[in-house]
């Protein structure tokens, strides 16, 4: 039988830092059977549309639906691949460009599962969680609601 995993919190409120992210990484040294982590971050393009550049993009999500899709994604993933560790986190609310939405680390004992591991989930979440965005143009208030491409 498969080990289950204890789903996790994705969410964080707005975007994702810098810090955050350079902390979940120095979290792992203590892990030595790990010999690769792959590491997926989503940041917000300035797209040129009529009426100006993307500022920034406005995050909603059916927040438990969503927590159970990742939850899904990640007990795939972790069938899937050999992996050790696997974390997602996602924002919500305003992220202005520049910043980072979606930050997914992959950590396994080889590399090659580690790359399709990201790739595998980043696709997954793109398809089937529920989260909505409102990309903001310019800076009068104008939003375009944006696929997932």
């Amino acid at each position: 039988m498969e080990k289950q995993h204890k789903p996790k919190k994705v969410f964080v409120e707005g975007p994702i830092s810098p810090d955050f992210i350079a902390k979940s990484i120095a979290s792992h040294q203590s892990k030595t059977g790990i010999g690769a982590h792959a590491i997926f971050l989503g940041q917000i393009r300035a797209d040129e549309k009529e009426g100006g550049a993307v500022s920034g993009i406005a995050y909603t999500a059916y927040e438990e639906m969503a927590e159970q899709t990742f939850h899904e994604i990640r007990e795939a993933a972790f069938a899937r691949f050999e992996l050790t560790c696997l974390h997602i986190y996602h924002s919500l609310g305003l992220v202005p460009t520049g910043q980072i939405s979606l930050f997914v680390f992959v950590s396994s004992p080889h590399r090659r599962a580690a790359f399709e591991a990201s790739e595998y989930i980043v696709e997954e979440i793109k398809t089937k969680v529920p989260i909505f965005a409102k990309e903001l143009i310019g800076d009068n208030g104008e939003f375009e609601w944006k696929r997932n491409v």
